[in-house]
């Protein structure tokens, strides 16, 4: 009896190559802690007409995760603490911790979660995803840039990620003072992402 035929080693080396490809496609996450001493948010409003007014955000947390092999995806999740923010009197700071504003004791927290990056060069794009203020939920798009490519970070290697955006505060029931202060506020968000 003629023994089995032995595989030949061409099939063998084409399946073995096969399930390499396979593992290798397997998505890698850089995983990112949001470094809140070197972190802040400021709001910027028109006030009067004539001038403007910023509001600031100093105390915040959060995570980024990044598929470095998937670049259109991200998982951005930010935490402000409302009722630390700052503003440049007293009386504005006591209107926007306010009911008819930030409403602090009863919404202590500002969030922004970003799902959907688009990038238009290796450090500048836009993330997209919602806005929650004031117990309200928008879409928000931030224009993005960070200070070295954050698909191409060494291992071990911190990024800072700015962005901006403009909402209209009275989608998000602020709608006091419409004769005053303006209704479009211009949000910048500076993030050291620390490698986690």
């Amino acid at each position: 009896m003629n023994p089995a035929p032995r595989p030949r080693l061409p099939l063998l080396a084409a399946v073995a190559a096969a399930w390499l490809a396979l593992a290798g496609a397997a998505p890698h996450t850089a995983a990112y802690v949001v470094d809140s001493k070197a972190s802040s948010v400021s709001a910027k409003v028109g006030f009067l007409g004539l001038g403007s007014k910023t509001a600031g955000f100093p105390q915040m947390s959060g995570k980024v995760l990044l598929e470095p092999d998937r670049p259109n995806r991200i998982a951005l999740d930010v935490t402000l603490d409302a009722r630390a923010l700052t503003a440049p009197d007293k009386v504005t700071l006591e209107r926007l911790r306010g009911e008819k504003f930030f409403c602090v004791e009863r919404y202590p927290t500002v969030r922004f979660v970003g799902e959907k990056m688009a990038l238009t060069s290796d450090r500048k794009g836009t993330i997209s995803g919602e806005l929650t203020a004031r117990g309200v939920t928008r879409p928000v798009t931030l224009a993005v840039s960070f200070d070295k490519p954050p698909l191409a970070a060494a291992p071990g290697e911190a990024i800072t990620l700015t962005g901006t955006t403009t909402i209209d505060r009275r989608k998000f029931g602020m709608t006091a003072y419409s004769l005053v202060v303006g209704k479009q506020v211009t949000i910048t968000l500076k993030a050291r992402m620390v490698p986690d």
